[in-house]
């Protein structure tokens, strides 16, 4: 054999690989354009074979109006017995009234059967075998009849669900008390809700070879850019793995940049914040079985912005905001800061607070970046151990933690009580961050910062932020830069960063999302803020009641008691 017909050989087995089956003994996969027959038997020995082992698959047999032998595949733990009594096999066992006495041709059935018979709205007729499979397994119910080519799939699934409750992840003190759940029909509804327009576009898919997941793509007709949604689709239908769980799945698949720490598509429990996105040109993506959202495209302002932002006027609103970004400044720089002024640059310090910190600091047996380190590692394993325990105690671990344990490193000598306060500050400010894989970000970047003052002082500080702001101005969700609107600037974009300008001062969409419809509040609003207020119960033109007594309207001279009435 030659080395040529070895090579061809060889590409042809890896091709032949390539075209074995994905997912072993997967029917659906297999064979997807198997037909039915109208052979019962064959049938229901075809749906026993792939389903017979399970405990929960039913197999009913039954005389369809007493005449025609038929079968009945559901799964009993997803479906309510008594609808499937009352709905589907009474009418199919009882001959309609109207039809007593009379032959019923078999040609004419199926069509009795889907027409005048089954008490169901979502009925459809089934030729495939792989879908007669798909829908048993999705809780639907499939009615056989013998000598019919074309089964009836009925929509019967019933799966327990949690209650529509306010979501646990992102608390607010005003505004809607409503989130998502895991069901997919239930989410889209509460956001058809709150979107009662015929631009409100629902796209489905299906991901998952095994779990063959229902991923929802809704947006807003001519207010999202087509070629976003057409992006979003094309990065959806390019996933090809076993199962999707959540919709934390789907996002490292479709976000630009993979190793960046930043996240690059937002998600939340809340529907008004969806629909507060979808209403500036974003696009939403569900999954069944999640009850998250993932908002696209993202820039970095939204991460430290809420729901309540907007329920607010903008003056408080811009207070907080400035609060949260102190916050933000102080959980990701503070302990790299700590570390470069104490160990390089001390006197920087004040006299007096130099000497406060030295005396903290003496019998410390660490250099400041290994005592920070340590503090910091503490810190993250103390808050991963308070989120994984049971409620009940989690809150007690934190307050012996943070107390008992920071007292003790304290009183032992481990660490300054200075590097404790430290320390406070930026987990205190990392909680003030609203949404946790931002925080968590900004937590894992904070350790190389560290290391960086340790080595170099203030020099390594600044390269260290000088190296984040040049990779999050290099960062892009969907082709948005990430920046946005600090770079490239954008005027009406900067009414939202920061501070919040008046709702009625936001009168177009951001630019960067480039919306066909880009005006969202009318000329009309700034028509009338332009005229004086109409106080129409002015107590001066409309009199003023009081102890019992009328007053009447007051003279221009109201002051001068002799041109007014004197009671």
């Amino acid at each position: 054999m030659t080395i040529w017909d070895w090579m061809k050989r060889r590409s042809k087995q890896q091709r032949k690989k390539q075209q074995q089956p994905r997912v072993a003994d997967s029917y659906l996969d297999q064979a997807p354009e198997e037909l039915l027959t109208s052979n019962l038997e064959e049938t229901i020995q075809f749906v026993t074979d792939l389903l017979g082992s399970s405990e929960d698959f039913t197999l009913r047999r039954l005389h369809v109006f007493g005449e025609h032998p038929a079968v009945m595949f559901y799964m009993s733990n997803m479906n309510d017995k008594s609808t499937m009594n009352t709905d589907i096999l009474k009418p199919l066992m009882y001959t309609p009234d109207h039809l007593v006495g009379k032959p019923i041709p078999l040609d004419k059935l199926r069509d009795i059967l889907l027409y005048e018979t089954l008490y169901f709205n979502k009925v459809a007729s089934i030729t495939k075998r792989s879908v007669l499979i798909e829908q048993i397994l999705r809780g639907g119910t499939v009615v056989v009849v013998e000598g019919l080519s074309e089964a009836i799939g009925l929509d019967t699934a019933q799966v327990e669900k949690r209650a529509i409750q306010h979501p646990d992840t992102e608390q607010v003190i005003r505004g809607p008390r409503e989130g998502f759940i895991e069901q997919l029909g239930t989410n889209i509804s509460l956001l058809r809700y709150r979107l009662p327009t015929t631009d409100f576009h629902v796209k489905t898919m299906q991901i998952g070879r095994i779990t063959k997941s229902k991923v929802a793509i809704c947006y807003l007709k001519g207010i999202a850019n087509d070629a976003l949604v057409s992006e979003v689709e094309k990065r959806l239908s390019v996933i090809d793995i076993d199962g999707v769980l959540d919709v934390g799945y789907l996002e490292q698949y479709i976000e630009d940049n993979h190793h960046s720490p930043f996240p690059q598509t937002q998600n939340t429990e809340r529907t008004d914040k969806a629909v507060a996105n979808m209403l500036e040109g974003r696009v939403i993506i569900l999954v069944d079985g999640s009850p998250f959202a993932l908002i696209v495209p993202t820039v970095f302002s939204q991460f430290y912005q809420t729901a309540e932002d907007y329920s607010e006027r903008y003056l408080m609103v811009s207070f907080i905001r400035v609060a949260r970004l102190l916050a933000l400044a102080f959980s990701l720089v503070t302990p790299s800061l700590y570390v470069a002024i104490i160990s390089f640059n001390p006197e920087l310090i004040p006299t007096e607070f130099a000497v406060a910190v030295s005396g903290g600091r003496a019998g410390v047996p660490f250099p400041s970046a290994v005592e920070v380190l340590i503090m910091e590692a503490s810190m993250e394993v103390l808050r991963e151990a308070t989120i994984r325990l049971p409620q009940q105690i989690g809150g007690a671990l934190s307050i012996v933690g943070v107390l008992v344990i920071g007292q003790a490193a304290v009183s032992a000598g481990f660490v300054s009580p200075i590097t404790v306060v430290v320390i406070a500050l930026t987990t205190i400010g990392s909680f003030a961050t609203p949404a946790y894989n931002a925080a968590l970000a900004l937590r894992l970047l904070r350790f190389p910062l560290i290391f960086l003052a340790g080595m170099f002082g203030l020099y390594g500080v600044m390269v260290g932020l000088i190296l984040i702001a040049n990779h999050m101005l290099s960062l892009k969700s969907f082709g948005v830069p990430y920046i946005t609107p600090l770079v490239p600037g954008s005027f009406q974009g900067m009414k939202d960063t920061l501070f919040r300008a008046p709702l009625w001062s936001m009168k177009k969409r951001p630019s960067m999302l480039h919306t066909p419809n880009d005006t969202r509040v009318g000329k009309q609003v700034f028509d009338a803020l332009k005229e004086p207020p109409v106080n129409t119960l002015d107590p001066i033109k409309v009199g003023n009641r009081k102890e019992h007594m009328d007053h009447g309207i007051s003279s221009p001279d109201h002051g001068d008691s002799s041109s007014g009435d004197s009671h």
